[in-house]
């Protein structure tokens, strides 16, 4: 009688321990969870300033394109040439700062995306591994229902007896 209660005991302390092992999983996933949506948010981040790094890139073509253009028509005032070629070095300058941000962060996006989808194999793993805690929960519980019948049963054949 002694040894049923003492294997209900570790029943009931194994299902509690497997409870908390569920609910330690069910938050470690809303932590990945937060995690994921935070990348995804540096992400959409990085999106938008690739998008404005580009519509530099593109200002600063079209503005070099207008200094070449007026640098053509000028050619006679040697001055002004002058202080033309330099403006268009300084933009080239520019542009080629522009296109050494816009590799950083176009790698920085790889990197991200690269990073998001680690996330999402770990958030998939963890909810196999919450289904495998979820479905051990409930054979230790059939065990337990079973046990606890088996028990039920020894103790009516013993007070018939």
């Amino acid at each position: 009688m002694d040894k049923l209660k003492e294997k209900i005991n570790n029943l009931k302390l194994d299902a509690e321990k497997w409870q908390e092992k569920s609910d330690e999983l069910a938050d470690r996933i809303k932590e990945l969870e937060q995690e994921n949506l935070e990348k995804d948010h540096q992400i959409q981040s990085l999106t938008r300033k690739n998008q404005v790094l580009e519509e530099q890139v593109e200002k600063l073509e079209a503005d070099l394109e207008q200094i070449k253009h007026t640098a053509d028509e000028s050619h006679s005032l040697k001055t002004t040439n002058e202080n033309y070629t330099k403006k268009n070095q300084v933009l080239e300058e520019e542009l080629e700062e522009a296109d050494r941000n816009l590799k950083e962060t176009t790698e920085k996006l790889r990197e991200t995306d690269i990073k998001a989808e680690q996330l999402e194999r770990k958030v998939a793993s963890l909810e196999q591994e919450k289904e495998d805690f979820e479905r051990k929960f409930e054979e230790l519980t059939e065990k337990h229902n079973a046990a606890q019948a088996e028990l039920d049963e020894i103790s009516q054949q013993l007070e018939a007896i």
